[in-house]
Protein backbone atom coordinates (compact mmCIF):
# COMPACT_ATOMS: atom_id res chain seq x y z
CA UNK A 1 0.00 0.00 0.00
CA UNK A 2 1.75 3.12 -1.20
CA UNK A 3 -0.01 6.43 -1.60
CA UNK A 4 1.09 10.03 -1.36
CA UNK A 5 -0.04 12.77 1.03
CA UNK A 6 1.56 16.20 0.98
CA UNK A 7 4.27 14.82 -1.37
CA UNK A 8 5.03 12.13 1.21
CA UNK A 9 4.89 8.42 0.36
CA UNK A 10 2.72 6.48 2.80
CA UNK A 11 3.89 2.86 3.21
CA UNK A 12 1.16 1.47 5.50
CA UNK A 13 -2.38 2.30 6.58
CA UNK A 14 -2.35 5.27 8.93
CA UNK A 15 -4.51 8.30 9.57
CA UNK A 16 -3.70 11.18 7.20
CA UNK A 17 -3.15 13.54 10.14
CA UNK A 18 0.34 12.10 10.62
CA UNK A 19 1.84 12.52 7.13
CA UNK A 20 -0.04 15.76 6.47
CA UNK A 21 1.51 17.46 9.52
CA UNK A 22 4.79 19.23 8.78
CA UNK A 23 6.93 22.01 10.20
CA UNK A 24 7.33 25.05 7.95
CA UNK A 25 9.66 27.96 8.53
CA UNK A 26 7.45 30.60 6.95
CA UNK A 27 5.05 31.98 9.54
CA UNK A 28 2.55 34.79 9.40
CA UNK A 29 2.70 37.28 12.26
CA UNK A 30 -1.09 36.99 12.67
CA UNK A 31 -1.91 36.55 16.37
CA UNK A 32 -3.24 33.20 17.57
CA UNK A 33 -6.36 33.41 19.72
CA UNK A 34 -5.72 32.56 23.38
CA UNK A 35 -8.41 29.83 23.29
CA UNK A 36 -6.57 28.08 20.45
CA UNK A 37 -3.33 28.33 22.43
CA UNK A 38 -5.01 26.82 25.49
CA UNK A 39 -6.31 24.02 23.28
CA UNK A 40 -2.75 23.17 22.22
CA UNK A 41 -1.65 22.77 25.81
CA UNK A 42 -4.83 20.87 26.70
CA UNK A 43 -3.94 18.33 24.01
CA UNK A 44 -0.41 18.08 25.43
CA UNK A 45 -1.85 17.59 28.92
CA UNK A 46 -3.40 14.29 27.83
CA UNK A 47 -0.16 12.72 26.59
CA UNK A 48 0.99 9.43 28.06
CA UNK A 49 3.59 9.52 30.83
CA UNK A 50 5.49 7.16 33.09
CA UNK A 51 3.59 6.73 36.40
CA UNK A 52 1.29 9.52 35.13
CA UNK A 53 3.91 11.98 36.40
CA UNK A 54 3.35 14.39 33.48
CA UNK A 55 6.84 15.95 33.61
CA UNK A 56 6.38 18.30 30.64
CA UNK A 57 6.15 22.05 31.02
CA UNK A 58 5.64 24.63 28.27
CA UNK A 59 6.82 28.20 28.73
CA UNK A 60 5.77 30.51 25.92
CA UNK A 61 5.48 34.15 24.87
CA UNK A 62 2.94 35.94 22.70
CA UNK A 63 3.53 39.63 23.43
CA UNK A 64 6.22 41.36 21.37
CA UNK A 65 8.71 42.20 24.17
CA UNK A 66 8.76 38.62 25.47
CA UNK A 67 8.73 37.07 21.99
CA UNK A 68 11.79 39.15 21.15
CA UNK A 69 13.59 37.92 24.28
CA UNK A 70 12.65 34.33 23.45
CA UNK A 71 13.83 34.76 19.86
CA UNK A 72 17.19 35.99 21.16
CA UNK A 73 17.59 32.60 22.86
CA UNK A 74 17.46 30.86 19.46
CA UNK A 75 20.56 30.24 17.36
CA UNK A 76 20.81 32.70 14.46
CA UNK A 77 19.82 30.08 11.84
CA UNK A 78 16.47 29.67 13.60
CA UNK A 79 16.03 33.24 14.80
CA UNK A 80 15.97 34.67 11.26
CA UNK A 81 12.71 32.88 10.46
CA UNK A 82 11.21 31.96 13.85
CA UNK A 83 11.10 35.48 15.31
CA UNK A 84 8.09 36.30 13.14
CA UNK A 85 5.91 33.53 14.61
CA UNK A 86 3.22 34.78 17.01
CA UNK A 87 3.94 32.09 19.63
CA UNK A 88 7.50 31.27 20.69
CA UNK A 89 8.27 28.91 23.54
CA UNK A 90 10.28 26.14 25.12
CA UNK A 91 9.50 22.54 26.08
CA UNK A 92 10.83 21.64 29.50
CA UNK A 93 10.64 18.54 31.62
CA UNK A 94 11.09 18.03 35.32
CA UNK A 95 14.25 16.12 36.19
CA UNK A 96 12.78 14.10 39.05
CA UNK A 97 9.56 12.23 39.76
CA UNK A 98 7.14 14.39 41.72
CA UNK A 99 6.22 11.61 44.20
CA UNK A 100 9.64 10.16 45.01
CA UNK A 101 12.11 12.90 44.07
CA UNK A 102 14.15 10.26 42.23
CA UNK A 103 15.55 11.00 38.76
CA UNK A 104 13.03 10.41 35.99
CA UNK A 105 14.95 8.99 33.04
CA UNK A 106 11.68 8.80 31.07
CA UNK A 107 10.87 12.51 31.32
CA UNK A 108 12.28 13.42 27.89
CA UNK A 109 10.31 10.61 26.26
CA UNK A 110 7.14 11.83 27.96
CA UNK A 111 7.81 15.46 27.02
CA UNK A 112 8.22 14.33 23.41
CA UNK A 113 4.82 12.67 23.62
CA UNK A 114 3.28 15.89 24.89
CA UNK A 115 4.99 17.89 22.14
CA UNK A 116 3.60 15.58 19.45
CA UNK A 117 0.12 15.98 20.92
CA UNK A 118 0.54 19.76 20.80
CA UNK A 119 1.83 19.65 17.21
CA UNK A 120 -1.06 17.47 16.04
CA UNK A 121 -3.60 19.70 17.79
CA UNK A 122 -2.02 22.70 16.07
CA UNK A 123 -2.46 20.93 12.74
CA UNK A 124 -6.10 20.12 13.51
CA UNK A 125 -6.64 23.79 14.41
CA UNK A 126 -5.25 25.13 11.14
CA UNK A 127 -1.96 26.12 12.76
CA UNK A 128 1.61 24.97 12.24
CA UNK A 129 4.15 24.04 14.90
CA UNK A 130 7.91 23.81 14.46
CA UNK A 131 10.16 22.36 17.17
CA UNK A 132 13.83 23.34 17.30
CA UNK A 133 16.96 21.95 18.91
CA UNK A 134 18.91 25.06 17.89
CA UNK A 135 18.79 27.35 20.89
CA UNK A 136 21.22 28.84 23.40
CA UNK A 137 20.76 26.91 26.62
CA UNK A 138 21.94 29.59 29.07
CA UNK A 139 19.77 32.22 27.41
CA UNK A 140 16.77 29.86 27.39
CA UNK A 141 17.07 29.32 31.14
CA UNK A 142 17.35 33.07 31.61
CA UNK A 143 14.31 34.06 29.55
CA UNK A 144 12.06 31.28 30.88
CA UNK A 145 13.08 31.70 34.51
CA UNK A 146 13.43 27.91 34.76
CA UNK A 147 15.43 26.48 37.65
CA UNK A 148 18.35 24.41 36.27
CA UNK A 149 18.18 22.10 39.29
CA UNK A 150 14.55 21.26 38.62
CA UNK A 151 14.09 21.42 34.82
CA UNK A 152 15.78 20.32 31.62
CA UNK A 153 15.00 22.46 28.59
CA UNK A 154 14.44 20.01 25.76
CA UNK A 155 13.50 22.15 22.76
CA UNK A 156 12.33 25.50 21.50
CA UNK A 157 9.19 25.84 19.40
CA UNK A 158 7.05 28.23 17.43
CA UNK A 159 3.36 28.05 16.55
CA UNK A 160 1.38 30.13 14.13
CA UNK A 161 -0.33 30.43 10.79
CA UNK A 162 1.54 29.58 7.59
CA UNK A 163 3.25 32.56 6.01
CA UNK A 164 4.55 33.31 2.53
CA UNK A 165 7.75 31.36 1.75
CA UNK A 166 8.94 34.36 -0.29
CA UNK A 167 9.31 36.25 3.01
CA UNK A 168 11.98 33.78 4.15
CA UNK A 169 15.68 34.45 3.69
CA UNK A 170 16.67 32.95 0.33
CA UNK A 171 18.61 29.98 1.76
CA UNK A 172 15.43 28.69 3.48
CA UNK A 173 12.97 28.95 0.59
CA UNK A 174 13.98 25.66 -1.07
CA UNK A 175 13.49 23.83 2.23
CA UNK A 176 9.91 25.09 2.59
CA UNK A 177 8.07 21.88 1.82
CA UNK A 178 7.22 18.67 3.68
CA UNK A 179 10.31 16.50 4.06
CA UNK A 180 10.54 12.75 3.60
CA UNK A 181 11.02 9.92 6.07
CA UNK A 182 13.29 6.90 6.04
CA UNK A 183 11.74 3.66 4.84
CA UNK A 184 9.31 1.98 7.23
CA UNK A 185 11.43 -1.20 7.22
CA UNK A 186 14.33 0.82 8.66
CA UNK A 187 12.47 1.59 11.88
CA UNK A 188 10.45 -1.56 12.65
CA UNK A 189 12.02 -4.83 13.76
CA UNK A 190 10.04 -7.84 14.90
CA UNK A 191 11.78 -9.82 17.66
CA UNK A 192 15.29 -8.35 17.30
CA UNK A 193 17.05 -5.41 15.73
Amino acid sequence: MNKTINTREIQADTDPIFPSRWSPRSFSDKAVDSKLIEGLFEAARWATSCYNDQPWRFVYAVDQPHRQKYAEALVEQNRVWAAKAPVIGFVLCTKNFSQTGKPNRHAAFDAGSAWMSLALQAHLSGLYAHGMAGFIMDKAYEVTGADREKYDIMAAFVVGYKGDPEDLPEQYRDMESPNTRIDLKEIMFENQI
